[in-house]
């Protein structure tokens, strides 16, 4: 326990000495060998990286940066581990070389984000990587590699088995539920961060304090649990995900917007060296892919999004798992390829029907993605029963939104149009005919 305690970055939450301020109201630990890590240029590029993207667009105040986000995440694996310290079992398992490892990487964790990622990643092209192994160029050469051997005493691969690999024992079990599971330090952060900066109250209506003061390992010892004492927190917290995903990172016009960015992409990324697009921040990166466009279709797209008069497409049809489940099983987790070829087919139909061309990108698929979120289900565990129970099994509302697959009750399927023709195609008796014959000609 006294060690992880005397890790000078876990030590600098109690000192209101060399720390950075960030929203809300935040200070941040900064010592020299932090300081060493965020400054250097590949942790600097993270500045010009908006955490939300496209969000912006529906949400203006929504432009913090990975680079905030990170500080944010950092900041949270401190509070964990100062938490952590006093649990026996967790003092047992992880030492303070095994704290500090955490601890970078939770600050690195998103070093390897590319601007607008998780749009792109949601493509699943063959030559898109994945932002965890994309960072590894950055983990394990240059400025962040040297820093992380001579001042902190860790090998880089070390950050990068932590971050992208399976985890090989307990140790690094505990560790990655830190990072990565239904309480992790990363959503504990970017739920109150992108719901202050949204200007939005969804994200931050949970007591962030008492779940930290109630957390504990779970019965095998692998991984986080809450004791009872956090039961109701962790409930706000399942809420408040939900709603954030429903109301902001699933908004109607944020998905449009993200079906036009997706639907450039794809017809783009076969002319792009996505090497070195991917290393670019956020508008050399748009102006890359505006200068690939040329004249041809993906140019209005991005015009649309990017361009002096902001041109986001409406919507035409909208499907959900509760009230449409037909035409919702039917296209979600679909590879894109195929909605891709689903709206041409579709914008055929409506061509003939409306004779007049309706053009392929004019008309836009966008359905959840094939990768699921993860499940919100974690052990609660009860001291004067000395017994462990899923929070699902305690509580109604989580045995709902956690227990049950949460992408269906968040994300539609929705069916986009273009501005100058949506109001044209609402006009169309029988429309969901045509998409139905449309889904069925292309299976």
């Amino acid at each position: 326990m006294t060690d992880i305690l005397h890790i000078p970055e876990v030590a600098g939450l109690n000192v209101k000495r060399q720390v950075v301020r960030i929203p809300p109201e935040m200070d941040v630990p900064l010592s020299p060998r932090v300081r060493q890590l965020i400054d250097s240029p590949e942790f600097r590029r993270l500045q010009q990286i908006s955490q939300l993207g496209l969000v912006s667009l529906v949400y203006p105040a929504a432009n913090h940066t990975r680079f905030e986000h990170s500080l944010g995440v950092y900041r949270t694996a401190l509070l964990y581990l100062q938490q952590l310290a006093h649990d026996e079992r967790f003092a047992e398992i992880i030492t303070a070389a095994d704290a500090e490892l955490l601890i970078v990487a939770a600050l690195l964790h998103d070093l390897g984000h590319w601007p607008f990622c998780h749009p792109i990643e949601d493509l699943r092209l063959a030559n898109v990587p994945q932002h965890e192994m994309f960072a590894n160029s950055f983990l394990l050469e240059g400025e962040i590699a040297d820093c992380l051997r001579d001042d902190w005493g860790i090998n880089p691969r070390d950050v990068v088995a932590l971050l992208s690999e399976k985890p090989r024992n307990k140790k690094m079990q505990v560790l990655q539920s830190l990072l990565s599971g239904p309480i992790d330090v990363d959503k504990m952060d970017y739920l109150r961060r992108d719901s202050l900066h949204a200007g939005v109250p969804y994200g931050m209506n949970f007591d962030q304090q008492r779940l930290i003061g109630s957390l504990c390992l779970n019965e095998a010892g692998t991984g986080l649990a809450l004791t009872n004492k956090g039961r109701t927190a962790a409930e706000m917290m399942v809420f408040a995900r939900y709603v954030m995903f429903s109301e902001v990172y699933w908004h109607h016009a944020v998905r449009s917007s993200t079906a036009m960015f997706q639907r450039a992409f794809y017809m783009l990324h076969d002319q792009l060296d996505l090497d070195s697009l991917f290393r670019q921040v956020e508008q050399p990166m748009i102006a890359s892919m505006r200068g690939a466009a040329g004249n041809g279709p993906a140019r209005d797209l991005l015009y649309g999004l990017f361009g002096p008069t902001r041109r986001v497409y409406k919507r035409l049809l909208e499907y959900s798992f509760v009230e449409n489940p037909d035409f919702y099983d039917l296209i979600a987790r679909r590879p894109y390829a195929w909605l891709e070829r689903l709206s041409a087919e579709f914008a055929n139909r409506l061509s003939t029907t409306m004779t007049r061309r309706i053009a392929p990108h004019e008309i836009l698929i966008d359905a959840p993605p094939i990768k699921l979120e993860v499940q919100f289900n974690i052990e609660i565990f009860s001291p004067k029963e000395s017994k462990y129970r899923m929070l699902g099994q305690v509580s109604p509302m989580v045995e709902t939104l956690a227990k049950r697959q949460f992408d269906d009750y968040v994300k539609k399927v929705r069916v986009f149009a273009h501005p100058a023709i949506i109001d044209d195609l609402r006009k169309i008796d029988r429309i969901e005919d045509l998409l139905s014959d449309a889904i069925e000609a292309i299976d």
